[in-house]
């Protein structure tokens, strides 16, 4: 508990040196897992900018984003990306952060940045001290806007996010920040037990090999953590299809196909509906509409068991398994969430009746 004593002792004296009354840079919101900040240019413009503290911090940075299309606040963030460890504390990371900003924008720098350093001093001669130490931290909870979970070690932190490199971070970090925000609210989305899964198979996802080598990559449709578009760049080098893949990238510059997953709440114990969106493909399986004929997406072939990477790996398995090629001279209207939820539907009816025969669901 020491670590995140310290940053609570770090946060309170952020917020005493740069109140929101400050007139260059100011803590707007702070708690120990996300900080907001501003940051005043010399027109009077006001640059938002916030850190995502995460489970592993500090023994990697807190992750900074903004939704300004300032391009100072982008090379400022960019560099705090490439600082070394003995930067990740949140006093170094705001010092760096501040000083960058004002010399982008040739302004003075602030006396308080001296403070920093002396806050930095003094923190180290303590921090073997303090390490040795176990605090009660309940009392202090109060001062902060959202709680932590004390019950989470450092080490599963650090496991839980290894191998995830910083964009990706990020976006789970949002995504995170995104459900914090919805429950203040009152606007809770899905389900816990669907977005708990979800998140842990979005990490397993970052962390695979295959998305790493660029087999596919996943989008979440404007940050929804229940819709993805999947984009699929590699099957097997000896179909038709790859060759296919090979002209549509020279003839519409698409190097790619893509799919949508959409989840609802029942998930993990209901499969997600998967549809092909572009291009146009006959053969592989491929209903009319873009829907997939796989017993592995119905309920009555589906498994909580099955991970969504051994999914999307199956289901490019089943479109090389069914001689899928692209039309290219197909309607590109062809495809719609509607037409592939009615094809897909009339499908399971009738295999409900005479069993499932193509393909068979230990071949996908």
């Amino acid at each position: 508990m020491a670590c995140f004593t310290s940053l609570k002792k770090d946060i309170k004296f952020l917020e005493t040196k740069f109140p929101k009354a400050h007139d260059r840079f100011q803590v707007i919101s702070a708690s120990v897992d996300e900080l907001t900040c501003r940051f005043v240019t010399r027109t009077g413009e006001k640059l938002l900018i916030h850190a995502n503290i995460t489970e592993t911090y500090p023994h990697t940075p807190p992750i900074w984003f903004s939704e300004s299309d300032d391009s100072t606040v982008s090379s400022a963030i960019e560099q705090l990306c490439d600082t070394t460890p003995e930067n990740n504390n949140i006093l170094r990371q705001i010092q760096l952060l501040l000083t960058q900003l004002c010399q982008f924008h040739d302004l003075p720098i602030p006396a308080e940045i001296n403070t920093l350093d002396e806050a930095l001093v003094a923190m180290n001669s303590t921090e073997s001290h303090e390490m040795s130490e176990e605090e009660e931290d309940d009392d202090a909870e109060e001062d902060f806007h959202y709680e932590m979970e004390e019950d989470q070690s450092e080490n599963k932190g650090r496991e839980e996010y290894d191998g995830i490199d910083m964009e990706n971070l990020v976006t789970l970090e949002k995504l995170k920040q995104n459900q914090r925000t919805d429950y203040l609210k009152g606007a809770v989305s899905g389900s816990v037990q669907a977005t708990d899964r979800l998140m842990k198979e979005l990490r397993e996802i970052y962390r695979s090999d295959s998305f790493k080598s660029g087999a596919y990559s996943v989008d979440l449709v404007n940050d929804s953590l229940y819709d993805w578009n999947v984009k699929i760049f590699k099957v097997d080098p000896d179909s038709a299809l790859h060759s296919d893949l090979t002209t549509y990238k020279q003839k519409e510059g698409k190097d790619h196909i893509l799919l949508n997953l959409s989840f609802k709440d029942a998930f993990p114990f209901d499969p997600p509906f998967v549809r092909v969106i572009n291009p146009v493909i006959s053969g592989g399986y491929v209903l009319g509409g873009g829907a997939i004929c796989m017993e592995l997406l119905t309920k009555q072939g589906w498994s909580s068991a099955y991970s969504l990477e051994s999914l999307i790996m199956q289901i490019v398995a089943t479109l090389v398994k069914g001689k899928a090629r692209i039309q290219f001279n197909s309607s590109k209207n062809q495809y719609s969430l509607a037409r592939a939820q009615q094809s897909f539907k009339s499908l399971v009816q009738i295999h409900e009746k005479k069993g499932w025969f193509t393909p068979p669901k230990e071949d996908g």
